[in-house]
């Protein structure tokens, strides 16, 4: 499908890439990774003719389209949405007009007309070719893609240029999608998609008819997408054959070979060199001597990549807090007429960490908002027994001083006894030497939210309300948040689109939308499985994928409907508590008995021990004692055992 043959890209007299041979087959959906600024970006752009390479050349299969979503960057505005989008159609649309136009004139020109035979045969072509190419389902297409990345038929009529920068990439994406290009490049498609929106692109991508060539920072979008990693590092491509989880493990197998060769290599020219330098000037020796330089020249030099950078820190000990940490009661938050949060309860306990899931829009961030500064329309926010909270916002990043140093903006908020301490922060989120006297202005997105994320190490706090955390940061800075934060000896509530984020960290998951708030005690796998048959947006199920529309299917009205369904919401919530009191109450008798096992066993080691020694026995009743005391120790293990084995 695409070959690259010996392709190079300098800038500035720097290599990019150099002499890269690459091939992409049909049907393969491939993830391109590497460090910032290795090119994945830069060789997609080569691919889709945006940028020309410095030598080399691209080849792609008779007749094959390229289609490629850069990062950011493109707006569309002057018709509606669905126009828009329609206009990826418009070979098909040209189709349409034409039959149209063949129509009418085959419904007035007698059928006995010159040239009325070849009408009809190109009516009947055309007729078929548009069958063929899906003509037919062309409108029920782009209202599944638009549904699908987030769009509810009530936006399919407002003008383009009343969405903002998120919702353009998103049509830009669903035009892409519906031109079905033979190799699809996508870079960073999920930045601006919720989480149901994610999930139904993963769907659409994994059973995608031609070939993906994808940049993502998202960890579980690429497993569940790709089934081939390519690797940008040391001016080429190195191909794995597996998802991303499994080629982390690869890749760190294959740097551990060649660290070892590289040893191996290292000790065996030092030996070359030593050899050289001791006989360089002995006549007798001349003849091993050449042989010797000649060899080292033949030896072609492992070069291992670098070690990656990545951000390493712990989050302050936590202070102990009371059990309850916070509490809403009838909590309404409207802004205007628009009521966001409509009478909601909510309670979080000490410990837990609580994942707040909706689509864009739902309230999610005005719900942090509300739990942060209490600042709600009606009702009540109390916090609880010496809870100290921090809040890290969706925009947290850009309410940083632009005019001020990365060390500036950190010693501006820091108690007097953190000052010494800052250095040691910077580094911790690689801001070193002379990166510390950059200003906020010029840094990156992905380094304003790690100097963001530095800020929150400054005071110690044991209630973290994190707004997007992720948002720009690469996939070896999330996985160390996420480990920082499941260490943390405190409370967090936070929002990620991020399915591996959440699933390494939820123990609760709270659904946002409708004003109102629902709780699912376990993991995000969890509340997948319990909302699975529930729309978790117009038009989609939980995981994102679409339902039959209205008048598709026989629904039961709103006062059929509606009682038996809070009921069993309202049963399956207590089911859930019930679930985890039982749950945690088995983990204690087990604890409990694995203890009294423990006990025992080396209470029963201890006397075989004594009952092992050759004099043991002269004592006739201190001998019969120990018998009866050790029948009796092997009855209680036995008895143990199977009270552990039946819980």
């Amino acid at each position: 499908m695409l070959h690259l043959k010996k392709l190079s890209k300098d800038f500035a007299g720097k290599p990019l890439f150099t002499e890269i041979s690459w091939h992409l087959k049909k049907g393969e959906r491939v993830g391109l990774v590497g460090e910032n600024g290795a090119g994945k970006s830069t060789l997609m752009r080569i691919i889709a003719g945006e940028v020309e390479s410095s030598s080399g050349e691209i080849q792609i299969t008779r007749g094959g389209t390229v289609g490629y979503l850069p990062q950011d960057g493109i707006i569309a505005k002057g018709q509606p949405l669905f126009a828009e989008v329609m206009t990826a159609l418009s070979e098909l649309q040209d189709i349409e007009r034409e039959i149209a136009e063949l129509t009418a004139r085959l419904e007035h020109e007698p059928h006995d007309a010159p040239g009325h035979d070849q009408l009809l045969d190109r009516f009947g072509h055309l007729q078929e070719e548009f069958r063929l190419k899906g003509g037919y389902a062309m409108e029920s297409e782009v209202g599944n893609v638009l549904t699908g990345l987030g769009f509810s038929p009530a936006d399919w009529e407002k003008e383009c240029g009343e969405f903002s920068g998120g919702w353009q990439m998103r049509i830009a994406l669903a035009k892409l999608l519906l031109k079905k290009p033979n190799v699809l490049l996508l870079d960073e498609p999920t930045n601006h998609l919720d989480i149901e929106a994610r999930n139904w692109l993963e769907s659409y991508l994994q059973g995608y008819p031609y070939s993906v060539m994808l940049v993502s920072h998202d960890r579980f979008f690429l497993d569940q997408v790709c089934s081939r990693i390519a690797e940008v590092w040391n001016h080429a491509i190195t191909d794995y054959h597996c998802n991303y989880s499994n080629y982390l493990v690869q890749r760190e197998e294959r740097v551990s070979a060649l660290r070892e060769a590289k040893r191996r290599q290292d000790e065996e020219v030092e030996k070359m060199e030593d050899f050289i330098s001791r006989f360089r000037y002995k006549a007798d020796k001349a003849a091993m001597v050449q042989s010797r330089i000649k060899q080292l020249d033949k030896i072609e030099r492992i070069v291992l990549p670098p070690e990656r950078k990545k951000i390493h820190f712990r989050f302050p000990a936590a202070p102990k807090s009371g059990k309850t940490v916070m509490e809403l009661s009838g909590v309404v938050k409207a802004y205007g007429s628009n009521v966001v949060l409509d009478q909601v309860d909510l309670t979080v306990e000490s410990g837990e960490r609580i994942a707040l899931v909706g689509h864009n829009g739902a309230g999610k961030s005005t719900l942090m908002r509300v739990l942060a500064n209490a600042d709600v329309t009606s009702g009540t926010v109390k916090d609880g027994h010496n809870v100290i909270k921090d809040y890290f916002a969706q925009d947290q990043a850009q309410e940083l001083n632009a005019s001020r140093s990365a060390y500036d903006e950190l010693l501006a908020d820091a108690p007097f006894d953190m000052v010494p301490q800052l250095r040691d922060i910077l580094g911790a989120f690689l801001f070193s030497g002379d990166d510390i006297h950059k200003k906020v202005g010029v840094l990156s997105g992905g380094e304003r939210n790690r100097l963001a994320l530095a800020k929150l190490l400054l005071r110690p706090t044991n209630l973290l309300l994190m707004d997007e955390p992720t948002n720009h940061l690469d996939l070896f800075s999330k996985d160390v948040l996420l480990e920082a934060l499941k260490n943390f000896g405190g409370t967090v509530v936070f929002v990620s689109h991020d399915r591996h984020f959440i699933d390494g960290l939820a123990t609760r998951v709270v659904e946002v939308g409708g004003g109102k708030l629902e709780s699912f005690y376990g993991d995000y796998e969890y509340y997948l499985e319990k909302t699975s048959g529930a729309a978790a947006a117009p038009g989609q199920d939980g995981l994102g994928r679409l339902t039959p529309a209205k008048g598709e299917e026989k629904a039961a009205t709103p006062a059929e409907e509606q009682p038996d369904q809070q009921l069993s919401r309202q049963q399956q919530r207590e089911l859930d508590k019930q679930r985890q009191k039982e749950e945690r109450a088995r983990e204690r008798k087990l604890a409990e008995i694995e203890q009294q096992i423990g006990v025992k066993e080396k209470e029963l080691a201890k006397l075989e021990e004594e009952m092992a020694a050759p004099e043991f026995f002269s004592n006739h009743e201190a001998a019969r004692v120990a018998g009866e005391r050790h029948a009796q120790l092997s009855s209680e293990i036995s008895s143990l055992y199977e009270a552990w084995e039946a819980i």
